[in-house]
């Protein structure tokens, strides 16, 4: 991807966020001359991957498939120590933007509609995986709201604004936004993208970038992290 549509989608983002009053925490904003004088204090936020992470998944056609996340928090640590237990995602999803199918080993999560009224809705469709890593033909199982509900494999579930489902280890997933943009969040376990995202067709999932232009704000993956004694 070219560093200037990152920056542009990064403020598509952000403008987003705003119009449905959904406030950012104050890392969302350091330029990349601010990161290069925070020290230390600010490791969690580098060692954890918070921050701007925004993809086309390797599909060259954004507007199609991708993703525009930013990640609140997470108990990642390099040292195997989770800070945390839990992990949180706000998410845009462009009417119609596809999210490839994939599911995580590790990885419980909640994905929410956390737009207002009139606002996009998200289509979930699901796959049990086979224990190879295949879509299985077999009925899904999931709970939506605490409402336990059966989906014919490949079958969706719609949430509309205030609506969730539970996406359990090894469920693949896709999802895309229908009738508007929509805002999205997810509350999950631990999240680790490096190693816990396994697609039907393998997929990088962080995209390679033309630096056509300077960055307005660095991706979660462009960190270096600062030596103690900084």
């Amino acid at each position: 991807m070219k560093r200037s549509e990152l920056n542009r989608y990064i403020a598509d983002a952000d403008a987003f966020f705003a119009k449905h009053h959904f406030a950012l925490p104050p890392f969302a904003y350091w330029t990349p001359q601010h990161w290069e004088r925070q020290g230390p204090e600010a490791n969690e936020i580098r060692t954890q991957r918070l921050g701007w992470d925004v993809t086309d998944f390797a599909s060259g056609d954004f507007r199609k498939t991708g993703l525009t996340v930013f990640t609140l928090r997470n108990g990642l640590s390099p040292d195997g120590k989770p800070s945390k237990v839990y992990a949180e995602k706000i998410i845009y999803v462009r009417d119609g933007q596809v999210t490839p199918f994939h599911y995580h080993a590790s990885k419980m999560e909640d994905i929410i509609n956390r737009g207002s009224k009139g606002a996009g809705s998200l289509v979930v469709q699901l796959h049990n995986s086979t224990e190879d890593g295949r879509l299985a033909e077999t009925p899904v199982f999931v709970s939506c709201d605490g409402v336990r509900r059966r989906v014919d494999a490949g079958g969706t579930v719609t949430l509309g604004p205030g609506q969730s489902v539970t996406l359990p280890p090894f469920l693949y997933h896709t999802f895309y936004a229908v009738d508007g943009d929509a805002l999205i969040g997810e509350v999950s376990s631990m999240n680790d993208d490096d190693t816990d995202n396994f697609f039907v067709d393998k997929l990088p999932r962080y995209p390679a970038v033309d630096e056509d232009q300077a960055p307005t704000r660095l991706l979660c993956t462009e960190y270096h992290l600062a030596p103690s004694g900084a």
